[in-house]
């Protein structure tokens, strides 16, 4: 099978980031940090391990700082280096995007995350691409994105990463009408973005993560309005479901997902990623095991992991 590489993300952030005022009056909430790290530069950085060279970002008025945060900082770089700070230097370098290889787009108007995607249309052409949520961080050994690379490498077509969800959540989520089941694979017949309580087909939602074929962003080029009265990506990966069948995989990925575009989620990831380093991991779990007992908690609920059987 020939496959052509995918080697271009779209980054979706034109949002207001609304749920997280006042902090996002006038700093894009891709800026927040979870420990000491931007969220979008997560997201950046898996792309970047999955083979991601081009990279697309969809963004609106009061993004300015976002496009500077992925600029080279001459000054600072300068002052790093004559201070022998190599380390802080390696740090601030591994935060840039060479000149060629970045662009932005603005979504003028929110009018789905579906038309968010068709704005990047013209940078994309006629080559497959991948599409990260930044809101939805995945902790895991081996990035999202990676996994998802070497399935399509092996089946082609669009690839949709998938994970279990309650059934009362199946509303909030795009879920799959499953056929078969091979692996972490899964084949689906259909997609619904955001059924009804009680008609869901499944209990397999989409998460933001998609590695998709040029055939889907001509889809969008219909400009099919959807739920919510937005323009819906899946009602494009539907459209492709619907019209070439077998051309579009569910990838049931392993890691641990959380939204970072709830409060909850957000604070979540902080924790979960502190407790991953080494030079935070021992102070911060004392903390937390010391504010439980202040504050009765004995047992601190969990997220789902979304694994591969």
């Amino acid at each position: 099978m020939s496959l052509k590489k995918v080697n271009t993300a779209i980054f979706p952030i034109a949002g207001m980031g609304t749920r997280f005022l006042p902090a996002t009056k006038s700093i894009p909430k891709e800026i927040l940090t979870l420990v000491d790290k931007p969220l979008i530069q997560y997201a950046v950085e898996e792309a970047r391990e999955a083979g991601i060279e081009d990279f697309i970002f969809v963004t609106s008025r009061g993004k300015g700082a976002l496009e500077d945060f992925f600029d080279v900082n001459q000054p600072l770089e300068r002052a790093l280096r004559a201070a022998g700070k190599t380390e802080l230097l390696a740090t601030l370098e591994a935060t840039n995007i060479d000149s060629g290889h970045v662009a932005y787009v603005r979504q003028h108007e929110a009018l789905g995350l579906g038309h968010a995607v068709w704005c990047a249309r013209r940078l994309v052409g006629d080559r497959p691409f991948a599409v990260i949520l930044p809101d939805d961080m995945v902790v895991s050994d081996r990035p999202c994105l990676a996994q998802m690379m070497e399935a399509h490498a092996e089946v082609g077509g669009s690839i949709i990463a998938t994970m279990e969800v309650a059934p009362e959540k199946a509303s909030s989520y795009g879920i799959l009408d499953i056929e078969s089941r091979q692996g972490a694979l899964v084949r689906p017949r259909g997609i619904v973005e955001k059924p009804k309580a009680g008609t869901a087909p499944s209990n397999m939602a989409v998460i933001g993560r998609y590695i998709l074929g040029p055939r889907v962003m001509r889809h969008l080029d219909r400009r099919t309005v959807g739920a919510g009265g937005e323009i819906q990506l899946t009602d494009a990966i539907a459209h492709e479901l619907a019209t070439h069948p077998g051309s579009v995989h569910g990838f049931r990925f392993s890691g641990e997902r959380f939204d970072c575009g709830s409060k909850a989620g957000f604070l979540q990831a902080t924790v979960s990623l502190a407790l991953q380093r080494a030079d935070l991991r021992d102070e911060f779990a004392a903390f937390l095991e010391a504010i439980g007992d202040q504050h009765g908690i004995h047992r601190a609920p969990r997220l789902k992991v979304a694994a591969a059987s």
